[in-house]
Formats: structure tokens, C-alpha cells, sequence
């Protein structure tokens, strides 16, 4: 029987000097963040692509991921992580399609797309909804869902009762977002990935070095093939159905999710409005996307796999962590309950890690949710005309409040996996509308109700129904969410009337989107067609996927000892990257007039 891991001084001293580091940048930049709200939300918007790029890396790596992977790897193998990994379809997207799109708009937040590009009291509507909506509701339940990983993790290495953990987490991050702005978050965001990877690392390492584990090679012995599998076995047509096919041909483009929004949003627009050009916002995104789904996978499937060894059951799990609250335990608690073989110092280094994976998430969340709160409500429809340095105050205050109903929304959700299909299903069905609204003038804001309200009702009732005991498969909650949804955007659409001719002539010489969508407004504008293509973005998403996949695939085929597969999905990586890098000067070759 193990008691709660106790960090030695050596610990502390590591988690202290990371916090210590990760504050240094917020403490310098306080200044310029307090400014303006130009500077505390899109940094005055003048980042560099790298900057950019490193940040969102930063932002999605969080305590939730790693325990994410790990539910989807013991329950499905690793085929399970084409949940997520299908997300690269609509990453590649933005990429080559939206970034400049978006950054050729040069507003302050992307709520402020919706009076640009509707009219009318609906556009009005539109954009303060969502900055309850999103600002609000949704922002609230993702922090939850890291507040929650953070809490799991925090029971097992110290002890710590929830209540605890979020009290401590909320001080720290409070503090940080509120002094820091946005252009403090993403330099932390660059020193605290640093720490995360290496700490992600180790924990890989050490999770190896177990006798029952036996290393690399004991892991792939013990292992069975089937779960190693990087795609699900096509003869099993029901898991080929959930693990690949759905995400692979459905998810990705219909369901709206942080991070991986069709058409860009959220924290990932806020990064490309940062964006000093088009150029940073493309290259920004691009690095992004490549680190996030190459990169980072890897480290954790090895803990997952070996965590398999360790503890089969979650009976085993709760063996072996008794002061654990039982209704913490899951299988997502595997790799919490990994990290208890580190040695002192890299235990130190892997709290440190997971702290400044939680740090950089939580600081964005909480950044991207005020701006929408202050400068898309409060200073829209509450209290238009103060000052600069009126709102950032506000916005300080907003900060904080967003901790707190986050902290309470903790203690409502139960695993990481619950967390995700929760948010998979919230989104279902509105990500063909975001994909389309840059593409085809008729869609308007009363189709953007229509979409996120069918939506979160459907949402709503089969998660009522799944805490009563329904029971209904996560796939088909998913397809029937994203069926109903769509239906009712599209009827209304067609019911309702088009936006204002002039608020689409403004927005098409402003944004200049390409392809025959927009047909009629250019011809009563006087315009010729835009010159972008959209052939050259279609070519380099499908490049930039396999440059990526091969990648991945490349990493793990080596893990595996398959050299020769390892061979031909870096052969298809390296021709991926060239079709990317010849296509790139096609795809940027258009300005906006």
C-alpha cells in the first residue's frame, strides 16, 4: 500500500524555480499588457510566427491531454487517438485556407467577424450570445475539464482533496493571467513547454524502466499486437466505424472543438489576430499543427501502453493508490498513477512539467474568455466609451470571476473521456457552418443561432440522459447531434433573409474570400474575382496531413521495431513537406487590396 507521494526539498525547489521563471516574463511585460486592451488581448497584434506557433503548442498540451490519451489507449489501443489525431483535417484547413482570412480582418477579437460579416439586430445578437456563450458557458466547462485532470493528478502525487488543488490553482493562475496579458502568456507559454515536454519525457522513461514493463522491447512484446495497431482493424467493422471512419470523414469537419475549430476560433484566432502578417498567422499555425500531432503523441502512449502492465484493471489502480478519492478513478487516472515511479528531482521536474502545462492552458482559456466577456459585451452593450485602462481593470476582475465558476463546474464532471465527448458533442454539427461562412454569402446570423442553440440542446439532453443511465454509444449521440444540427442551420438559412448587401460588399473587399460562393456579391460590387485560389490551399492541406501522419506514423513505426514500415511513412512525410514548401509561395502569392 502506497501513501501520497511526498516531493523532496529538491522537488519543491524544481517546481518553485519553474513558477518562478514562468513569472519573470508576466512581471516585465505587466506594463505594456495594462496599456490598452489591444496589448492585454492580441498583444498590440505584432507576434512573430514562432512565437505564435509555440504558444498554441503550449495551450493544447495541458494536464487533461496526457490523461486523455491514456483513457483512449487502455480502453480502444492506440487507434483510439484518431479521436484526436483527425483533428490535423481541420488544423491543415486553417492553416492554408482561414489564417490569412482571418488576420486580413484586423479586428481585436473574432467575435467582432460577426457585425463585420452580418446585419442587422441578428449580427448584434449573434456576437453578444456568444460572449456568454463561449466567454462564459463553454470557456467555463473546458478549465473545468483541466481543473479536473489537475485535481486527479494532485490526489495522487500529494495528497491533495480537490477543494485544495483548485483553491492553490486558482491564486496562481489568477495572478498570472490577470498581471500578465496576452503577450506574457505566450512567452510563458514558450518556456513552459519546454518544461512540460521534458518532463513528458521522463515520465516515458521511467514508466519503461519497470519490471513489469522490461523496457522498450518488454513493452512491445507484452503488448497485444492488435492494441498497437495504429489504425483499427477494418475487419472489426464496429470499432473501424468509432475509431477511424466517423473521425476521419465526419468529426473533423462538423464539430466545433478548442483548439481544432473548423475554419479557426477561439484561442487559435486570437493567436492569428496577434499574428504581425499573414505570413506569421500561416507559419504560425503551420508549426502548430506539425508539433501538436508529430511532436508530443508519443511519450505519452508509451506511459499509457505501460501503465497496461502495471495496473490492468482499475482495480489495480485503486490497489495501488488507496488515499485516492474512489470516485476519482478511472483509466485516465493510469497515467497519474504512472508518475509515482519518478526519483526525487525528476518528480520535481514532472510536477514542474504538468504545473506549466496547466498554467499555460488555463492562462489562455482565461485571456481568450475575458476578451470575449469585456470587449464583446461589456464594453459592446454594458458600458461602451470608457477608458483603456478602464476596461483592462474589468478585465482583471472578469478573470477572476471565470476561475471561480470554473472551479465549481470541477466538481460536476467525472474522467477526462467524459470531459471530451461532453465537448465533442456540444460543438456537433456547427463546424460545416464555420467552414462555409467565409465561402458562401448566404449563410447569415440567424444561422449561427440556429446552429449553436440545436446544438447545446441536443448536447444537453443526452448528457441528461447519459447521467440518468441511457447509456447511448458517444458515436451515435455524436452523428445524431451533428444530423439534427445541420438540418436546422440550413432551414434556417433559407427561411430567413440574406444579410444586408452592403455589410457583404464590406466584408468581400475587406476579406476577399475566393471561390464562386461569393459570385454574386463581386458582380454587384464591381469586383473581379478574388485572386486567391482555392485550389493551390486544397493541394497543401492534403501535402501538410501526409507530411504530418507520416511523421507520426514514422515515430511509431520505429518504436515498434518496423523499420521498413518506419522507412515508407517517412518516405511519405518528406514528400508531403516538399509539396508543402513548393505549394507555400502559391498559397501566399495573394494579399488582401
Amino acid at each position: 500500500m502506497f501513501a501520497p507521494m511526498l516531493l523532496t526539498p529538491l522537488d519543491w525547489a524544481i517546481v518553485a524555480a519553474s513558477i518562478v521563471v514562468a513569472f519573470v516574463p508576466a512581471l516585465l511585460l505587466a506594463r505594456r499588457a495594462g496599456s490598452s486592451t489591444a496589448e492585454f488581448f492580441t498583444s498590440g497584434q505584432a507576434a512573430p510566427w514562432w512565437l505564435v506557433g509555440v504558444s498554441l503548442v503550449a495551450t493544447t498540451f495541458s494536464t487533461d491531454t496526457p490523461n486523455l490519451v491514456a483513457n483512449l489507449v487502455r480502453e480502444g489501443g492506440v487507434a483510439a487517438n484518431w479521436a484526436w489525431w483527425a483533428f490535423l483535417l481541420t488544423g491543415m484547413t486553417t492553416v492554408f485556407f482561414y489564417a490569412r482570412l482571418w488576420r486580413r480582418l484586423g479586428v481585436l477579437t473574432d467575435l467582432e467577424f460577426y457585425e463585420m460579416r452580418y446585419s442587422g439586430r441578428a449580427a448584434t445578437l449573434v456576437r453578444g450570445f456568444r460572449a456568454v456563450y463561449l466567454g462564459l458557458l463553454f470557456n467555463c466547462v473546458i478549465m473545468a475539464t483541466v481543473n479536473l485532470a489537475a485535481a486527479k493528478i494532485a490526489n495522487v502525487l500529494l495528497g491533495w482533496p480537490m477543494g485544495q488543488t483548485l483553491l492553490v490553482c486558482a491564486v496562481l493562475n489568477v495572478a498570472f493571467a490577470a498581471t500578465s496579458g496576452l503577450w506574457g502568456v505566450m512567452v510563458a507559454d514558450m518556456i513552459q513547454f519546454g518544461i512540460a515536454m521534458t518532463g513528458s519525457i521522463a515520465a516515458a522513461y521511467y514508466a519503461l524502466q519497470q519490471p513489469q514493463v522490461g523496457g522498450l522491447a518488454g513493452l512491445m512484446r507484452q503488448i497485444d499486437p492488435k492494441t498497437l495497431r495504429l489504425l483499427p482493424d477494418p475487419s472489426d467493422w464496429g470499432t473501424f466505424l468509432t475509431l477511424l471512419l466517423i473521425p476521419i470523414t465526419v468529426q473533423w469537419w462538423s464539430v466545433w472543438y478548442p483548439g481544432a475549430e473548423p475554419g479557426g476560433g477561439s484561442y487559435v484566432a486570437q493567436r492569428m489576430l496577434a499574428s504581425k502578417s499573414e505570413k506569421d498567422a500561416v507559419w504560425g499555425t503551420l508549426l502548430f499543427n506539425a508539433a501538436h500531432y508529430a511532436l508530443r503523441p508519443w511519450p505519452w502512449i508509451i506511459v499509457a501502453l505501460a501503465s497496461m502492465l502495471v495496473y490492468p484493471t482499475l482495480d489495480d489502480i485503486g490497489r495501488a493508490l488507496p488515499h485516492v478519492d474512489r470516485s476519482l478513478i478511472g483509466h485516465d487516472m493510469a497515467y497519474p498513477a504512472m508518475l509515482r515511479f519518478l526519483p526525487p528531482g525528476m518528480m520535481g521536474l514532472m510536477v514542474a512539467g504538468l504545473l506549466a502545462a496547466y498554467v499555460s492552458t488555463i492562462a489562455t482559456h482565461l485571456n481568450w474568455g475575458t476578451s470575449y466577456v469585456v470587449h464583446d459585451l461589456y464594453r459592446r452593450f454594458l458600458k461602451p466609451g470608457e477608458s483603456e485602462a478602464h476596461y483592462v481593470l474589468v478585465g482583471r476582475l472578469v478573470t477572476a470571476g471565470l476561475m471561480v465558476v470554473a472551479g465549481l463546474l470541477t466538481f460536476v464532471l467525472e474522467t477526462a473521456q467524459a470531459s471530451f465527448n461532453l465537448l465533442l458533442s456540444v460543438g456537433a454539427g456547427t463546424g460545416l457552418l464555420y467552414l462555409l461562412r467565409w465561402f458562401w454569402w448566404r449563410i447569415n446570423a440567424w444561422s449561427e443561432i440556429a446552429a449553436m442553440v440545436s446544438s447545446f440542446v441536443v448536447a444537453a439532453g443526452f448528457f441528461i440522459a447519459g447521467r440518468q443511465g441511457a447509456g447511448i454509444p458517444a458515436h451515435v449521440t455524436l452523428l445524431v447531434s451533428i444530423a439534427i444540427t445541420t438540418v436546422v442551420w440550413l432551414g434556417v438559412t433559407w427561411l430567413t433573409q440574406p444579410t444586408d448587401q452592403s455589410v457583404l460588399i464590406r466584408f468581400y473587399r475587406r476579406v476577399r474570400p475566393a471561390g464562386p460562393g461569393w459570385g454574386p456579391v463581386a458582380r454587384v460590387a464591381g469586383q473581379t474575382a478574388a485572386s486567391d485560389s482555392l485550389g493551390a490551399p486544397l493541394l497543401a492541406s492534403i501535402s501538410g496531413c501526409a507530411a504530418i501522419y507520416g511523421a507520426l506514423f514514422a515515430t511509431g513505426a520505429c518504436l515498434y521495431g518496423q523499420i521498413g514500415a518506419a522507412v515508407v511513412y517517412g518516405a511519405v512525410s518528406v514528400a508531403g513537406a516538399v509539396g508543402v514548401a513548393r505549394l507555400l509561395p502559391r498559397v501566399m502569392a495573394s494579399e488582401a487590396p
